[in-house]
């Protein structure tokens, strides 16, 4: 099982032969910080500003971030939404003028297209979204609004605090994140502009969140082993 209380759940009806392993999640998302995908035009349009990272989105998500363009036009905005059909695209890239959102996949094709005043990239692809988060300052986990957010372990690898939706309660490593202080629940505009300036603030504040998220993932790794070695002998 994943946890204790788990475990303590199967023992209660009588089943015993249980052993807390862990996630294995916490593994995966972990390697894959310690050899991320390069990504040169990520790095290339965030430059020596700051990017704020919203990762699987939905619209009103995506609606709650535009505030923040205005509120930090210095910031460079990463989009990569759950769902990269046209017209969703499309109702991201409509929310800007022309001149500050540009597509990825424009922007692979021609690099050359990247001005000063692009502010905001939008992902209309997929599978680059894990090692997006290497770049991040602030990450924003869609689907909090919805069923249940995405994956907040991705961003937490790389020591990336994290904000979300309301709807996380059935996600222990939100709440733990939450615990340890790098983890944030919003649930309208005054309270993600509250989460951000408490994030940038105190440069130190931050870097001490920051350690404690990656120590937090990195402290829960080894489930995959303890898995195998139990299945081998």
């Amino acid at each position: 099982m994943q946890d204790d209380t788990s475990a303590q759940l199967l023992q209660s009806i009588g089943i015993t032969n249980v052993k807390v392993s862990g996630d294995t999640r916490f593994d995966r998302v972990w390697a894959n910080a310690q050899q991320p995908k390069d990504l040169p035009l990520i790095k290339e349009f965030k430059g020596t500003q700051k990017l704020f990272i919203a990762g699987s989105t939905w619209p009103a998500d995506e609606k709650l971030v535009k505030t923040l363009l205005k509120a930090y036009p210095n910031w460079k905005f990463i989009i990569a939404p759950h769902e990269i059909a046209e017209y969703k695209i499309e109702d991201i890239t409509d929310m800007l003028i022309p001149d500050q959102v540009i597509r990825y996949t424009a922007l692979a094709k021609d690099p050359a297209l990247l001005t000063v005043r692009h502010q905001l990239l939008v992902i209309d692809n997929i599978g680059i979204l894990s090692s997006l988060y290497q770049y991040g300052d602030i990450a924003y986990i869609g689907g909090g609004f919805g069923v249940g957010i995405h994956n907040t372990l991705e961003a937490a690898a790389f020591g990336v605090p994290v904000i979300f939706g309301p709807n996380y309660k059935k996600f222990k490593e939100a709440k733990d994140l939450i615990g340890i202080g790098g983890g944030f629940s919003i649930k309208n505009e005054p309270e993600l502009q509250s989460a951000v300036a408490f994030l940038v603030d105190d440069e130190n504040r931050y870097k001490s969140i920051k350690a404690k998220v990656q120590q937090y993932v990195q402290e829960h790794t080894s489930a995959t082993e303890t898995i195998v070695q139990s299945i081998k002998f």
